[in-house]
């Protein structure tokens, strides 16, 4: 058995054993199972080559919904030489049912067409027991640092729903890009969108690549992933970042910055990395101008959390702008920190009118956190220990653990050595809830999330590396009740893995291979490149 990730329970009956599916294999949905029906049809049905059709006669996988008290998102598959029968506590479950039938086909299975036409398909005669650990199983993807087109993001929802992923957090804005169209406010993508050139790798380095460089999605492009996002039973948790990474949005709208102290008409889309010290203004105009915003990022998003970021606000301005001190003074708040935590209470407030939540990164505990605020934990465990000790839900996303940009290997072959090294091995010991927290306050993790930030990663082929393998070991420990830390079966997940790199193989997955990354892995500077103090740099810190 190589399921990825593991199940609660699994139990084989035989090798000789089986289920034979053939042009006459239908599948037998019950109401509320049709989406499933439609993916198992449109996906496991064409690298098959059977039409795996609408039918309650004969041999049949059968879908069905489970009556009564059955938890969220588990499944029950069971089969046998008369057919396949899979229940599901919601239909959530019968699609996680479905991604476990699908990787018992074999890796030919995750191919978008059949390669060897005359071959026999056949299920091993077994029973699955199954649910999730954590309801927040989840991957943000960066796309403001390196814009990923549609169909980039279509393809990691599916790689997402192949792992038992529920949660695609879109880190849409940054200092340096603006990557959703807001109709009211067109210049965040006609300006805000594109920058000059972008820093080649460490933020230290001293080479650019001159080529301009930006994209951003359409209202119907967003749509199109939401909706392709719910077929597939994964929320879609948007993040426009407030107070700070902001200087996108601040060069397409130059008011939005604090004009006092800065000439914000000369700003333009940042072009390297790090924490920018442009933030914005502290105005009732800044508030009305995301408000605005927020208003069509709900009609997007119908996800109950919508992430403001508030993280790395550096206050340096506001301790030297008039107005922003003036304000201080009118709201009566003594320190920075206060009045950041006064603009994401705002806002806090503002989404709970409307229905729906506030989470950002930890730092919106300092100054005080609103009441119904959720935090994403991503300096350690310290924050997210804080957060649920004072009864706020908790996302954990440790840096040291699950940040996917940190190199996998402390050699030299890695092709950009940053952060920490996290290896496959690192990220399953990985245990999401701090052992620091009684049973009452670990029910507020909700759960946790591997982040991949893409300063590093200029291009598809980079995320795959940075991400794979490492995400199915993540998704394991989201998904599988798995023993402490220390206890866990690396080298059993060691090989299961063997069958499942043949799995991301036939997905096209560009992953780290076991062994270290091939020679075109290796990333060999582009042409056109240039050295800002003209020279290039010999190697480079071990931190971004």
């Amino acid at each position: 058995m190589d399921l990825i990730p593991a199940p609660l329970g699994y139990q084989g009956f035989g090798s000789t054993d089986g289920f034979l599916l053939d042009r006459n294999t239908v599948v037998d949905a019950q109401p509320g199972t049709e989406g499933v029906a439609r993916w198992l049809s449109s996906t496991v049905g064409a690298a098959t080559g059977l039409p795996l059709a609408p039918g309650t006669a004969g041999a049949a996988i059968r879908l069905r919904i489970a009556a009564g008290s059955a938890r969220p998102e588990s499944y029950a598959l069971h089969v046998n030489a008369d057919g396949v029968t899979l229940t599901g506590g919601d239909a959530a479950g019968v699609f996680y049912g479905a991604q476990t039938l699908r990787q018992l086909l074999g890796p030919d299975a995750f191919r978008r067409a059949p390669v060897n036409p005359g071959r026999v398909w056949k299920l091993p005669s077994c029973a699955v027991e199954d649910s999730p650990r954590f309801g927040w199983r989840g991957l943000m993807l960066d796309v403001s640092r390196h814009f990923m087109h549609k169909d980039g993001v279509l393809r990691y929802l599916d790689l997402l729903a192949a792992h038992k992923l529920n949660v695609f957090h879109f880190h849409l804005t940054d200092d340096q890009g603006w990557r959703i169209e807001i109709k009211r406010h067109p210049k965040l993508t006609e300006t805000g969108a594109w920058r000059a050139r972008t820093k080649w790798g460490h933020r230290a380095s001293e080479l650019w690549t001159q080529t301009p460089h930006g994209g951003y999605y359409t209202q119907d492009d967003i749509r199109e992933i939401v909706a392709y996002a719910a077929e597939r039973h994964i929320t879609v948790v948007p993040e426009v970042d407030i107070p700070g990474h902001s200087q996108a949005a601040i060069a397409a709208y130059p008011e939005l910055g604090n004009t006092d102290i800065v000439d914000t008409s000369q700003l333009a889309v940042w072009d390297t990395w790090g924490i920018n010290q442009n933030v914005l203004a502290p105005t009732d105009n800044t508030l009305r101008f995301f408000e605005g915003v927020f208003e069509e990022v709900l009609a997007l998003f119908p996800s109950t959390f919508i992430h403001i970021g508030g993280d790395e606000a550096l206050k340096d301005q506001w301790k030297k702008s008039p107005a922003a001190q003036a304000r201080m003074r009118e709201l009566g708040l003594t320190g920075e920190d206060r009045l950041q935590s006064w603009f994401i209470r705002h806002f806090d407030t503002w989404l709970t009118d409307r229905g729906r939540r506030l989470i950002g990164w930890d730092e919106i505990l300092e100054g005080g956190l609103a009441p119904g605020a959720a935090v994403s934990s991503w300096r350690g465990y310290a924050g997210g220990i804080t957060a649920a000790r004072a009864g706020h839900d908790v996302v954990m996303c440790p840096e040291q653990q699950v940040y996917l940009d940190h190199r996998q290997d402390g050699g030299a072959d890695e092709p950009m050595p940053i952060g920490y090294v996290r290896t496959l091995e690192d990220v399953y010991r990985f245990e999401p809830v701090p052992p620091q927290l009684a049973p009452e306050e670990a029910r507020h993790v909700l759960g946790t999330q591997a982040n991949v930030w893409t300063e590093v990663m200029e291009n598809r082929s980079r995320v795959d590396y940075q991400t794979f393998p490492r995400l199915a070991a993540f998704a394991e420990v989201a998904w599988s009740d798995l023993p402490p830390s220390a206890e866990r079966d690396f080298a059993g997940f060691e090989a299961r893995m063997t069958g499942h790199y043949a799995r991301l193989d036939a997905l096209g997955v560009e992953y780290r291979p076991p062994g270290g990354p091939l020679p075109w892995q290796k990333r060999p500077a582009p042409n056109g490149l240039t050295a800002s103090l003209g020279r290039p740099i010999e190697g480079s810190p071990p931190n971004v």
